[in-house]
């Protein structure tokens, strides 16, 4: 349940800050793409080079690989060094502006893993030399390659080719004097004939093994100067790899709303008012009775009157219900509503609460017992005449009473304003004054100071059943409530709940959540009633 209430609580906050989440979202979408739209569009050129396995000599299939691997990195740095990009410069007649490490941080060089494919890539503002670019570094560094390698074995092939000719006029004038001493039978020169014929076997054994070695490193050279080939040049492409307007702007819309919801989320927490039923009951230990919208001064500030059907006016009456059930065992008679600071909206959530009873059929007399700056008088347009001062200091209240445009209400204004409101508020005759009203009366409503600045709302709240206490959504502070709540509960009032004032409207989310909030107690209620068991007598 507490998890639900928290999820409830971060779509409220999301709700109330849409504006603000939207209008980060757009705004950063709309300069990411504004940016974006005016940046050189650059092309991007992919030619896929391979490296064959590198022939080895008395190597086992792993050990070659390994240095066909090694070989295929090798190349990867190859190909951005400057004997290979100076070249392509040079070839493609780029001219002295442009060197090979400004060419070297448009060439991007990516070995495919577990291959031996090398993925050069080239970036350029025009497509046709971005594919030029990457066709030019690949074929130019493989007739590089192909040139080292030649160079590499020439030496040793043409060493090798001159020990072979040596070998060979050696083998013929050794030939050449055997057949001259074949037809001699002295002891001497058979002598001579063996040794020679045996140094002739050594020379043509060391020309078979010279010329062998020769044959293999040819063939040696032949392979290994084709052991990079070009598997796949690289066309133009026509759709640029930068800017990429549309990611971009999705991008930028994305985090300018993340920020915003940040942003929304660190003000909520460093905001310290009272916003939703949920901090009223965290906070203050109370529960909320009403939810009331904001008032327009239009038809002036008894809306119950002026719109009846207005929302605003049906949170008037589901306040009025909800006060009935909070007094089922003791009836609430006598009501205090205060609140915490000045400007809270308590006179008018009075008035209003007062006309919501006498529709609903109730005596009901509002008294106005903020004798320091009384209102009660301006909102029913009514004389003060000598009001409740002059009906405790005369103590009778016979012509302080008025009456008001609403079958079964009647005012008692704040008359003239006293030098002690407090030790007036807190005498008998108000006991008795309260008592007489009772008489004639279903219920008294009665307005008062605040709470923190003055102790009249103390006073007069252990003379009656019980206290209303008025907090206005996003102005009240949880610190001010809770020491007004303090305050009143010191001198034994028995607070029944809080009422939300000025609850912002239906745009910002709060509104539609207090009345499907309300609506859902008001449910609830019917269906217990409905629930509950008939009782014949």
């Amino acid at each position: 349940m507490e998890g639900q209430l928290e999820i409830r609580r971060y779509f409220l906050v999301i709700r109330r800050w849409l504006w603000l989440i939207v209008g980060c979202a757009v705004l950063a979408g709309v300069s990411a793409y504004f940016v974006s739209s005016r940046m050189t569009p650059v092309y991007s050129a992919t030619a896929t080079l391979l490296v064959e396995r590198v022939p080895t000599l008395g190597t086992n299939d792993y050990a070659a690989i390994l240095v066909s691997e090694r070989q295929a990195y090798t190349y990867a740095q190859m190909l951005t060094e400057q004997p290979v990009l100076g070249a392509v410069i040079e070839e493609l007649g780029l001219g002295s502006e442009t060197t090979w490490q400004q060419l070297a941080s448009h060439v991007d060089v990516e070995l495919v893993k577990d291959t031996l494919l090398i993925r050069l890539s080239v970036e350029d503002p025009d497509n046709n030399r971005a594919a030029q670019l990457t066709n030019g570094i690949a074929n130019t560094f493989i007739a590089q390659n192909q040139a080292l390698h030649q160079a590499r074995y020439g030496d040793s092939l043409s060493s090798m080719r001159e020990q072979m000719d040596e070998l060979s006029v050696s083998i013929e004038e050794t030939q050449a004097a055997i057949d001259a001493l074949s037809t001699s039978d002295t002891p001497e020169k058979q002598a001579d004939l063996t040794r020679l014929q045996t140094v002739l076997a050594g020379y043509r054994n060391s020309y078979t093994g010279l010329l062998q070695s020769y044959e293999e490193m040819r063939l040696l050279a032949i392979q290994s100067a084709d052991n990079v080939v070009l598997y796949r040049e690289a066309g133009v492409s026509s759709v640029p790899v930068r800017p990429r307007t549309q990611v971009n702007t999705a991008l930028a819309g994305a985090v300018g709303a993340m920020l915003a919801v940040g942003v929304a989320f660190l003000v909520e927490y460093l905001d310290d008012t009272l916003k939703s039923p949920e901090d009223i009951s965290r906070t203050l230990g109370l529960s909320t009775l009403g939810a009331i919208g904001q008032v327009k001064n239009d038809g002036g500030e008894l809306v119950t009157i002026a719109e009846p059907l207005s929302p605003v006016s049906e949170a008037f009456r589901v306040l009025r219900t909800n006060i009935q059930y909070t007094g089922v065992d003791k009836p609430i008679r006598t009501l205090l509503v205060t609140s915490a600071g000045p400007t809270e909206g308590k006179s008018t959530t009075v008035a209003n609460l007062g006309v919501a009873m006498a529709q609903a059929g109730l005596r009901v007399v509002v008294v106005d017992a903020d004798l320091r700056r009384p209102r009660l008088h301006k909102v029913f347009r009514v004389h003060p005449r000598g009001g409740l001062t002059g009906s405790l200091l005369e103590g009778a209240m016979d012509g302080r009473l008025q009456p008001s445009e609403v079958e079964g209400l009647v005012i008692l204004p704040a008359g003239d304003l006293p030098p002690n409101p407090a030790e007036l508020l807190g005498s008998h005759r108000l006991q008795g004054l309260l008592e007489a009203l009772l008489q004639h009366m279903d219920v008294v409503l009665i307005d008062s100071p605040p709470v923190l600045p003055v102790t009249d709302a103390a006073v007069l709240a252990r003379n009656v059943d019980g206290v209303l206490l008025v907090v206005d959504v996003g102005e009240t502070r949880r610190e001010v409530a809770r020491r007004a709540v303090e305050s009143l509960r010191q001198v034994g009032a028995n607070l029944i709940g809080v009422v939300l004032n000025r609850v912002p409207s239906r745009r910002s989310g709060y509104y539609y959540y207090y009345q499907e909030y309300y609506r859902d107690g008001e449910e609830k209620r019917k269906r217990k009633k409905r629930a509950a068991p008939v009782q014949k007598g």
